[in-house]
């Protein structure tokens, strides 16, 4: 069994002092990095875009876990490679052909993700979960940090699970939104691999005490 990875998300870094939240990312025990990419139009607010990935790219050592709360994420899987995403998470809601989205994706070399936000079901991805690498269950509605999380998660984690094993699949799920110690536990005996923290870790008075917190919580 694999150990439960840490993607500190850096919506809630500071901004004013970004190369040293990323710096802290890299020297910590954390996994990747979730990097949040909002159109202000699939969600209702803007948060940043390529010139920032690529500011957070020259600096960071670890895997960048870019994640696209955008419409029509197709116009920019090419861009995203580019910048040196190592997994590339589009929508559900925001895919017309997400089968097409998902070989678009892997075409250029990165790992696949899909997000579900909390009212979508994840037996709606049955079809195509051997195309999956990540599975990124939304548990707050996307758009803003430092939500409470949506307890409903832990049964679609375990529904999620159970629907992998079905289909032979290697995919992993990660939880994204309310993540702390108090539920990082409770997440991984569900079935999480990866949880995104982003207020619980670069909110507290040691975020990279945090961070070794989270991991052995979910160890």
């Amino acid at each position: 069994m694999s150990k439960t990875k840490i993607a500190p998300s850096l919506l809630a870094a500071d901004f004013g002092n970004l190369q040293r939240d990323v710096e802290m990312v890299n020297h910590s025990e954390a996994d990747w990095h979730h990097i949040d990419v909002m159109d202000g139009v699939f969600v209702p607010n803007i948060s940043y875009g390529m010139p920032v990935v690529k500011a957070i790219a020259k600096h960071a050592t670890k895997p960048l876990d870019v994640h696209l709360m955008i419409i029509d994420p197709d116009r920019y899987i090419k861009t995203f490679a580019d910048l040196g995403a190592h997994v590339l998470t589009v929508h559900y809601e925001a895919c017309t052909h997400l089968h097409r989205t998902l070989q678009a994706i892997k075409a250029e070399g990165m790992q696949a993700g899909v997000a579900l936000n909390p009212h979508t079901n994840v037996s709606l991805l049955e079809d195509l979960i051997n195309d999956i690498d990540v599975i990124c269950l939304m548990s707050v509605n996307p758009g803003f940090g430092g939500q409470s999380f949506i307890e409903n998660t832990y049964d679609k984690v375990k529904a999620l699970k159970n629907l992998i094993a079905k289909k032979n699949a290697a995919t992993l799920i990660e939880i994204d939104g309310g993540v702390t110690a108090g539920n990082a536990g409770k997440l991984k005996d569900a079935g999480a691999d990866i949880l995104v923290a982003g207020s619980f870790v670069f909110k507290s008075n040691d975020p990279n005490k945090t961070i070794a917190e989270l991991k052995e919580m979910a160890g």
